[in-house]
């Protein structure tokens, strides 16, 4: 198969593709039972590639993913099924609490711990496991430590101050415990990931030229992600330099790189992400596959909930489930910007032939990155791959960090102009460059943070970019692509609420709180 993919069964039974060996249950045996041959430490941490992650990227036709939540509180998003979904009524409006949308925090925060719980039973057994080598026990454990980190990464970066637990349950001894301080709980994932890049035996490589594995660069990238931001708010503990360090790593390697546009819009780069699954500018993706598990709905919330009577779809339903507000399209240049360009990161039409007739429908925008042909109108099957990091974030992540670091130097400008010079597919490079040189670092840092929110619309970075930093963007409805930064507390959303500091952080479930009575809520709430 062109991919590894992982399944679980309801019995709890983990199963793959051909490529991973077979394996026992686990519900009929003890943990010492199960660490018993080498094939038992992969399926524990294969298993982790299944569940460690898309739990908060996985989509639904109506609900949208939890991942899009942050996007909705900016008011910058929107839900044609917002009626019927509480939880972006709630964001939108900035009333969410652990109360009113309790359910839906449990659904970000126990899938976050029951990954780290597997990620560190898989820790704490690997390298006891009869039969592994050395280089295996070191590969396995770098493996579960990046997922123990991006699971705690979510966690601490949307509620603040969370428990640390490092070390599998053996009993009920010690189940309630206390927040952690956020800064312990970046220390720890810190660790993990430098565990990983330092001490895993692991290359250099995109993930799909890894055999579909985490990979140095995909561990390197992440700790870089995590040194800017805590860097940045509410723990403010200047990481940059090693946050440049760790992005040079991914780019001096020299085996990833952008995506390059070829002879049409058609074939732009931005249309090869949206097509393909095996490029060098993947770092993390998740995997789906039609015939094991696949990303179902993301293609149906490419069009409005009006589309569905066109009869031309695969899908039941369709819904514009994390519709661009025009606030946020104005942050784009009409003129020099491909990205904002009809059928590039978004499309506002359809031309098809139906009864021998052709007919063009008009809608308001919607994304256009997740547009899966085969699926929409042959299939209704989605294997499209979920892409987390590009080796275009990594560039924007040296570019802020080096800035931050070092000053604007020449190698922060080239990082910078790399990414804003694929998107302004037309304007000569020099012109790119020359309108970066000579800003001081604020107004340099500034320029990243606006490559960031257009190449990055989609990927769901802008509430992350605004709790680091808490700058909020404003387009220039007159200048389209022209952005001012506004102070994010204070600011009054286009739904005409105001954002509190309180808003930064989401509210722990009632349900957590009531389970766990060692838990506190965050302020505000």
């Amino acid at each position: 198969m062109k991919k590894i993919i992982i399944i679980i069964l309801a019995l709890g039974i983990i199963t793959s593709c051909t490529e991973f060996l077979a394996e026992e249950p686990r519900s009929e045996m003890s943990v010492d039972q199960f660490f018993s041959y080498p094939s038992h430490a992969y399926n524990a941490v294969n298993v982790l590639y299944r569940t460690g992650a898309p739990t908060f990227y996985s989509t639904g036709v109506y609900a949208g993913s939890r991942a899009m939540l942050g996007g909705y509180m900016t008011g910058l998003y929107d839900n044609e099924y917002k009626g019927q979904e509480v939880h972006v009524q709630h964001s939108q409006n900035l009333t969410l609490n652990g109360d009113n949308l309790a359910g839906y925090f449990d659904g970000a925060w126990d899938p976050c711990y029951l990954a780290i719980s597997r990620a560190n039973l898989a820790i704490a057994n690997i390298a006891d496991t009869p039969g592994l080598e050395e280089d295996e026990i070191n590969r396995l454990e770098a493996e579960a430590r990046f997922f123990r980190a991006f699971n705690y990464f979510y966690l601490v970066k949307n509620f603040g101050d969370v428990p640390l637990i490092l070390e599998p349950y053996s009993s009920l001894e010690g189940l309630y415990v206390e927040r952690d301080p956020a800064s312990a709980v970046y220390d720890q994932i810190i660790a993990d990931l430098q565990f990983a890049v330092n001490n895993g035996g692991l290359e250099y490589q995109p993930m799909p030229q890894n055999g579909y594995r985490i990979s140095r660069a995909t561990a390197a990238t992440l700790l870089a992600d995590v040194y800017l931001n805590v860097s940045g708010y509410p723990v403010q503990d200047n990481k940059y330099a090693e946050a440049a360090n760790a992005a040079r790593g991914v780019i001096n390697s020299g085996n990833l790189g952008l995506i390059q546009h070829g002879a049409t819009t058609n074939q732009s780069a931005y249309n090869v992400i949206r097509r393909s699954d095996n490029e060098r500018e993947y770092i993390y993706v998740i995997e789906y596959d039609v015939s094991i598990a696949q990303n179902y709905w993301q293609p149906a919330i490419t069009y409005p909930n009006a589309a569905t009577a066109w009869g031309i779809f695969q899908y039941a339903i369709t819904n514009n489930a994390y519709r661009p507000m025009p606030q946020l399209l104005q942050m784009f240049d009409d003129d020099r910007d491909l990205r904002i360009q009809e059928k590039q990161f978004f499309h506002s039409s359809l031309t098809y032939t139906q009864d021998g007739q052709q007919i063009t429908r008009n809608f308001e925008t919607a994304p256009y990155l997740w547009h899966n042909e085969e699926a929409l109108f042959e299939t209704g099957l989605n294997g499209k791959d979920m892409v987390v990091y590009r080796y275009a974030e990594v560039l924007l992540i040296a570019a802020e960090a080096i800035a931050r670091s070092e000053g604007v130097t020449p190698e922060a400008i080239q990082y910078l102009a790399d990414v804003r010079d694929r998107a302004y597919w037309q304007t000569p490079r020099n012109e790119v460059e020359a309108e970066l040189t000579g800003l001081s670092v604020e107004d340099f840092v500034r320029e990243v943070w606006k490559e960031r929110l257009r190449e990055l619309v989609l990927e769901y970075k802008i509430w992350p970019d605004i709790q680091r930093t808490r700058m909020f963007p404003v387009a220039s409805q007159a200048n389209p692509g022209d952005i001012e930064f506004v102070n994010a507390v204070g600011h009054q959303t286009v739904w005409g609420r105001t954002l509190q500091e309180r808003h930064l952080l989401f509210p722990l479930s009632r349900n957590e709180l009531q389970r766990n009575p060692n838990l506190t809520q965050n302020p505000g709430y």
